[in-house]
């Protein structure tokens, strides 16, 4: 089990990179689309919008991981069931909000498309769309990724409370 703690919150910590990375190339974009004044500029509104929500979860999970992973560590090996008791609650409530986090990243998708399919006359509205389009289909892709890391490890811990 210690394997999976160590697999499940290394992945964690990956990602976070990888969310905040997402984030500061599109407040790049965002800034460059804007400076040059392209017509593409109304891209900057979504995706510095979206960009600050991942900087933010990024910093999070990757500040918070190491100590949460020693923590997991430390009480897997003291008292495994007081671990299970703690975590499966835990990760099934991490694994709700992945549902949430889905459909509000599906709705914004389907947002996106609408307007840039139907707003294709008013370039700020078609740009705004765009952008709207590229973030959620990458939250939906990262949150895909996570979602099923949380669903192997929930699984590691439903085998070690099986005994």
């Amino acid at each position: 089990m210690h394997a999976a703690i160590v697999t499940y919150f290394t992945a964690e910590k990956r990602e976070s990179l990888l969310f905040m990375a997402v984030g500061f190339v599109a407040i790049a974009a965002s800034v460059f689309l804007w400076r040059t004044g392209s017509p593409w500029r109304g891209m900057a509104y979504p995706l510095a919008a979206i960009a600050l929500i991942q900087i933010v979860v990024g910093s999070t999970v990757y500040f918070r991981t190491d100590s949460q992973m020693l923590g997991f560590h430390t009480q897997l090996a003291a008292d495994p069931e007081g671990y299970v008791d703690a975590e499966l609650p835990r990760m099934e409530k991490v694994r709700r909000s992945f549902t949430v986090y889905k459909g509000i990243e599906i709705a914004l998708l389907v947002l996106g498309a609408s307007g840039y399919f139907l707003l294709r006359d008013r370039q700020t509205l078609l740009a705004v769309s765009l952008g709207l389009m590229i973030q959620a289909a990458l939250m939906l892709a990262l949150d895909l990724v996570a979602e099923h890391r949380a669903d192997v490890y929930m699984e590691h811990i439903r085998r070690l409370a099986a005994g």
